[in-house]
This record gives C-alpha cells, sequence and structure tokens, in this order.
C-alpha cells in the first residue's frame, strides 16, 4: 500500500509545482501590460523629464568629482558589497559586518592586497576560484583585494 501512495504523491506534487509555474508566468504577462500603460500614461510629459534629466545629469558629474576628491570611500564602499555578496558567509571581516567560520578570519590574518588578489583569483580547499571560474570580473577581484587588505584588523 505504501509504494503506491508515494507515486501518487509525486504526481499531485508536481501537478501543482506546474500549476504554481503557469500561474507565475500569467503574473508575469499582466505586469507587462500594466507597465505599457503605465509607460503610455507618462509619454506626453517627457519634455519636463529632459528637463529633470539635465539637472540629474549635473548632479551625476558632482559625486563623480567627489568621488575622485575621495575615491576610496566609493571603491571601499563598491568592495564591501562585493565582499558581502562573495565571501562574508565563509570569512570574518569586522568592517563588513561578516562573521563566517569556514574561512580564515581575515581580522586576523591581516592580509596584504597582492596575497588577497591570489587567493580570490585561484581559490583553495573549499574556498572556489573567483577568477578561474569567472565568478567576478578582474576589476571586482581588485576592488575586492582593496577593500579587504585596507579593512582587515580595523
Amino acid at each position: 500500500m505504501t509504494v503506491s501512495k508515494t507515486p501518487k504523491v509525486l504526481i499531485v506534487l508536481v501537478i501543482l509545482a506546474l500549476a504554481g509555474a503557469v500561474v507565475m508566468a500569467g503574473c508575469g504577462g499582466g505586469g507587462s501590460s500594466s507597465s505599457e500603460s503605465t509607460a503610455e500614461e507618462s509619454a506626453p510629459p517627457p519634455a519636463e523629464e529632459e528637463a529633470e534629466e539635465e539637472p540629474a545629469e549635473e548632479e551625476a558629474e558632482e559625486p563623480a568629482e567627489e568621488e575622485e576628491a575621495g575615491g576610496e570611500s566609493a571603491a571601499s564602499g563598491e568592495g564591501k558589497t562585493i565582499f558581502s555578496t562573495n565571501c562574508a558567509s565563509c570569512h570574518t571581516l569586522k568592517a563588513a559586518g561578516a562573521s563566517g567560520e569556514v574561512g580564515p578570519n581575515l581580522d586576523e590574518l591581516k592580509p596584504d592586497e597582492e596575497t588577497v588578489e591570489k587567493q580570490v583569483i585561484t581559490g583553495g580547499g573549499p574556498m572556489p576560484a573567483f577568477g578561474n571560474k569567472e565568478i567576478l570580473t578582474p576589476e571586482e577581484i581588485k576592488t575586492v583585494s582593496t577593500y579587504v587588505a585596507e579593512e582587515a584588523g580595523k
């Protein structure tokens, strides 16, 4: 009796999963039509939007100038984001609010930028090779390596 119930349960689960997929697909279709109507409704005032965009572009230029003056904070923020997304689950780094215990505690290890970069690219042990497997771009690797080297032990 138990053997015959198992296939029935599996069939019911598959049917429910398919029904859920159909419902989700249906929800996506409805959202695009409302986006189109929103786009159509907002189409008449593009002149206002263009006027708003010009100051926004000027505002966008101002932070770029600030970044040149204090570029480390922007790079540091990006490095923290990359670290939090890819490294924090395994490594401890107080500056990122990370307390992972799988990999080395970076606050205690205090690695230099070159060491971090090499380890991130090639991996080792349970750590994936973020560079060789193209998980992170070379720019992201450089950014996170700089961040870790600057923040470890603080």
